[in-house]
């Protein structure tokens, strides 16, 4: 499935955005979104994913927003696997309250580290509550793109894809060796991760690839 990755500005600008889409991301942290915002529209009959990444927002409000998001009717959270945890913890025993999934993700924005260290991160991301997995690293190399994809033969309901230009190759193959959704931009210029391809870009070669 394709995850639309949404970070328009505004509750308005998000409910046009998630228009017609199967599932979608939305990055609370890049927002101006309130927590009345929140909770209109992730009530909205949609596969929405809640996504606070630190840095823009208080941990407090970064808490509330997540919080918000789930009792509204999120079908997934995203919590960091190095997150607080008190932080991690609240929002897990809300999301198993409100039978939402839960994503425990790890970004590395420097390098792919080596395979051995990525697969204890996966165990953690396991150990930690989550439902997915999420490995998200920084490639350089055409060999960080095979290590990040040789990850599939050790999970299932994983996800791991890589960041930057040469990532994009692992953001189309990740549906094909099991990974249960992969990202997209909603269009160019809408990216809210480097390497990300667009919608429209993702559908079309994955339907060649499906010979559809």
């Amino acid at each position: 499935m394709i995850c639309v990755s949404i970070a328009e500005p505004t509750l308005a600008d998000c409910l046009t955005a998630i228009k017609g889409l199967e599932m979608a991301e939305i990055r609370i942290d890049k927002t101006a979104l309130s927590l009345v915002d929140i909770k209109q529209l992730f009530a909205e009959p949609v596969k929405l994913v809640a996504t606070c990444r630190p840095g823009n927002r208080a941990e407090e409000e970064r808490l509330s927003a997540l919080l918000a998001a789930i009792d509204a009717g999120a079908a997934y959270v995203d919590i960091e696997v190095d997150a607080a945890p008190a932080l991690r913890e609240a929002v897990l025993a809300a999301a198993r309250k409100k039978n939402c999934r839960v994503i425990v993700s790890y970004h590395n924005f420097t390098e792919t580290p080596l395979r051995h260290y990525l697969l204890q991160v996966i165990e953690d991301c396991f150990d930690r509550g989550a439902d997915i997995a999420k490995i998200i690293c920084r490639v350089q190399s055409s060999q960080d793109c095979v290590r990040i994809l040789s990850l599939y033969e050790s999970r299932k309901n994983l996800v791991a894809l890589g960041m930057g230009e040469l990532g994009v190759i692992t953001r189309i193959a990740a549906p094909f060796l099991g990974a249960p959704l992969t990202y997209a931009s909603l269009g160019t210029g809408k990216e809210t991760a480097e390497g990300q391809p667009d919608l429209q870009t993702l559908q079309a070669v994955m339907k060649f690839l499906k010979h559809e």
